[in-house]
């Protein structure tokens, strides 16, 4: 009974280990197709492809060669500047989304900007704005519409440039001279140019970025250096409901705080227009809000005309800082892949040349259970390929040769985790387990390994991918996609896997062609799916050498331990009981 007991709950638990592995790649079913449904939705919806997109050296892309302007009689840029114009550049093409650019500086004062693809407008505008925020008092507005030619002979013989009184403050009238208020009425903002060296002490005759509405605009109060962060999100009411009206969120340093507080103090107190204060990116107004109240913690939220893209691309600019000076864009041109298709071909090449011998070798030292390696790895393969085009597609990764390393060292990182589960297995065997405790037994063991070693992999991919720039990046980035999806695949395909074969007659009964025979590893049958161990045999066979000892050699074994005479007495009674015939007669 108590036998029969023992069998039904080992059914049993082996039917629960079945099940769960079933469960497992079931999982990993799910997981697969929810990861190509996204990349359908994508190519439906989205524009995009089936195929990762490529990098600069690989595919060809747009150059834009961007030239500084410079105030008459200033020197060339220092090379600290250019540096740091280079940075800002990178960090906006980054944050938009675009990878794998190359942007290096040209003679002394021009910078090179090299995107994969075609350049699109949002990008254009990210590189060549400067991004020069500032914060201005409204002093006078009206509608573009309303420009007016005052013909000459009703003007005054001369009108006054200079303030009738001395102005107290930004928001003061008195800056309005005579001349200013004759160049609004007829100021047309279609003839609005850039312009960069305008003085921050004046005030500013200049149009909203839509064209619909210009300002006479009060000398500046706050300045975007003394921004903080910036980003970009969807409005929220008192209640904390959520609009669907797109605003930049600033937050400003300590002296910013204390005066954006200032400004909107005063600005509270006033009615008309000269209760707006407008925000001005590279002299042209953004937006013009309504103060309506004071804002003492330094975090403001500008509203207007945006959508998602237009937000993300303000916040990002103002993130970043604004570039040192100036820069138009000098030429555009389409360049070819650096490197070209010859080299992706030669790098996929590589990778199959890398996989054919990982293949052969597992074929070779594991046999049968070679083939488990080798469909892991197809399933490893498919789930990068599928993960690299979804990034691809939504988040405007490209695939680089550098890229490509990345992948086929995956290979490499990939196999030594299945030598590492399969070598543990092995271990089990050769203490006298059965398959299915040595499968997982080994698996215990082994994930302890596997796990250790992809972190460490994992630990580099992000260290380079912070810190590193240009291909590297790419690199870093398949390098710790690959490290994941290891995980992933050991997890839940190779380990579940074995389980189920673990239970088929071909492995359990350790088959020479399985790769799992117990005899070729040094474990003995014992009976009943047990073997013994290489000590246990050697215990054994010790065992057996004695009983088949003679007298004479008995005698000589007692003799060097000091115990012959009771050997020999032993002995002789030994040597009369085996001697007796079945008749009872001494032979």
């Amino acid at each position: 009974m108590a036998k029969s007991t023992t069998s039904s709950a080992r059914r049993g638990r082996g039917a629960g280990i079945v099940q769960r592995a079933w469960r497992t790649l079931t999982w990993l079913l799910i997981l697969i197709l929810a990861l190509v449904g996204l990349n359908w939705l994508a190519v439906a919806t989205q524009g995009g492809q089936w195929t990762p997109r490529l990098a600069l050296d690989l595919e060809g892309g747009t150059q834009v060669v961007l030239a500084a302007q410079l105030p008459e009689g200033q020197a060339d840029p220092s090379s600290e500047q250019m540096q740091q114009a280079v940075s800002i550049i990178r960090q906006r093409i980054d944050a938009s989304g675009v990878s794998e650019a190359e942007i290096t500086t040209q003679g002394g004062r021009n910078i090179v900007v090299s995107v994969p693809g075609e350049m699109d407008q949002l990008t254009r505008d990210r590189i060549e704005n400067s991004a020069k925020l500032e914060f201005r008092a409204v002093l006078v507005a009206d509608q573009a519409a309303n420009t007016q030619a005052i013909p000459a002979d009703q003007l005054p013989e001369e009108l006054s440039t200079t303030p009738t009184a001395e102005p107290t403050d930004a928001s003061d009238l008195n800056w309005v001279t005579e001349q200013m208020y004759v160049d609004f009425v007829q100021f047309n903002c279609a003839d609005l140019a850039p312009a960069a060296d305008i003085d921050p002490t004046q005030p500013l005759i200049t149009c909203d970025d839509t064209g619909t509405e210009k300002y006479v605009l009060g000398p500046v109060e706050v300045t975007g250096e003394r921004i903080a962060d910036a980003t970009s999100g969807l409005t929220t009411t008192s209640t904390g409901a959520t609009t669907n009206q797109w605003a930049v969120n600033i937050e400003f340093d300590a002296q910013g705080t204390q005066e954006f507080a200032a400004v909107t103090e005063r600005l509270v107190g006033l009615t008309e227009n000269q209760n707006r204060f407008a925000v001005t990116l590279d002299n042209q107004v953004i937006v013009a809000p309504t103060t309506n109240a004071a804002i003492t913690d330094g975090k403001p939220q500008i509203s207007g005309n945006f959508n998602e893209e237009s937000a993300k691309a303000l916040a990002d600019q103002l993130k970043f800082g604004a570039l040192p000076f100036n820069f138009v864009a000098q030429s555009t041109s389409t360049i070819s892949a650096t490197l070209g298709s010859s080299q992706l071909v030669n790098g996929l090449i590589a990778g199959l040349i890398g996989l054919a011998a990982v293949v052969v070798y597992s074929l070779f030292q594991y046999r049968t259970l070679g083939l488990v390696t080798v469909a892991s790895l197809v399933i490893a393969a498919a789930f990068t390929y599928i993960v690299v085009t979804y990034l691809s597609n939504q988040e405007g990764y490209r695939l680089s040769l550098a890229g490509v390393a990345g992948l086929i060292v995956a290979i490499g990182i990939t196999a030594d985790s299945f030598i590492v589960y399969f070598e543990r297995i092995k271990d089990e065997l050769r203490d006298g387990k059965g398959l299915v405790s040595a499968v997982e037994g080994g698996w215990t063991r082994a994930i302890r390994t596997i796990l250790a070693s992809d972190a460490v992999n994992f630990l580099v991919a992000i260290v380079l991918l912070f810190v590193a720039v240009g291909n590297v990046r790419g690199f870093a980035l398949t390098l710790g996609i690959t490290t994941i999806i290891d995980i992933v695949v050991v997890t839940l395909f190779t380990h579940p896997l074995m389980r189920l074969l673990a239970r088929t007659s071909f492995f359990a009964d350790g088959h020479p062609a399985s790769g799992l025979d117990p005899r070729s590893l040094g474990a003995v049958y014992r009976g009943r799916g047990t073997f013994r161990t290489p000590e246990q045999k050697k215990r054994g066979a010790t065992r057996e050498a004695t009983k088949r000892q003679t007298l004479a050699e008995r005698k000589a074994e007692a003799a060097k331990q000091g115990g012959g005479d009771d050997l020999v007495a032993a002995g002789s009674s030994s040597a009369e009981q085996t001697s007796t015939t079945s008749n009872g007669e001494k032979a």
